[in-house]
């Protein structure tokens, strides 16, 4: 762990927020970090386990869970609800909405101006969202949404270029997890 130890720290620093490290971040710092977690895995792991900290492996993407179970089930549910309906809004303006998409908050304004459903979707969400314009809905979708979960930087901030990262994986295969599990249930015998 000699070698890992003086990123320990910083990993912490970024996964006990609730954040991601991703292979395809736009940041060039955690894209080393990515690379120093990928090669001393099983150290890392050992390390935060003690703490009370699972460091977990996605596709492409670190994130921490907790040993302990700290939040409520309607709160989980909740998210849950919030991802389910993030994912169907951007996979909606885009179906190849997915890590290394890059977009600006202008394509998804102009997707929402032609497509009534995409309109639809951005109305639902306002609980989300605020109240507001179109435009700053729609920002505020991919700042607190996408950008605040890690699952997206900006990667140009004079174009306003949006690069979605390989986090974004995880709440999609959360939705294919409980769309089976919905599917399961609708085919037990009566």
């Amino acid at each position: 762990m000699s070698t890992t130890i003086k990123h320990t720290a910083e990993i912490f620093d970024i996964l006990s927020k609730g954040k991601f490290i991703c292979s395809n971040s736009v940041e060039d710092s955690y894209r080393k970090l990515y690379n120093a977690m990928d090669e001393h895995f099983d150290e890392l792991y050992n390390y935060f386990i003690a703490i009370g900290f699972v460091l977990e492996k996605g596709d492409e993407f670190f994130y921490f869970s907790r040993v302990e179970n700290r939040a409520s089930i309607e709160s989980k549910i909740e998210q849950a609800y919030r991802w389910v309906d993030v994912v169907d809004f951007f996979m909606a303006f885009n179906n190849g909405f997915a890590p290394g998409f890059r977009f600006t908050p202008s394509d998804v304004l102009v997707q929402v101006k032609i497509d009534a459903s995409l309109k639809d979707k951005l109305e639902i969400m306002k609980r989300l969202t605020g109240e507001g314009s179109m435009p700053d809905r729609v920002n505020s979708l991919i700042e607190k949404q996408l950008v605040a979960q890690g699952y997206a930087e900006l990667e140009n901030e004079i174009s306003q270029q949006y690069k979605v990262l390989a986090s974004f994986n995880y709440i999609k295969q959360l939705i294919v997890s409980i769309q089976i599990q919905e599917e399961t249930i609708h085919e037990i015998p009566e």
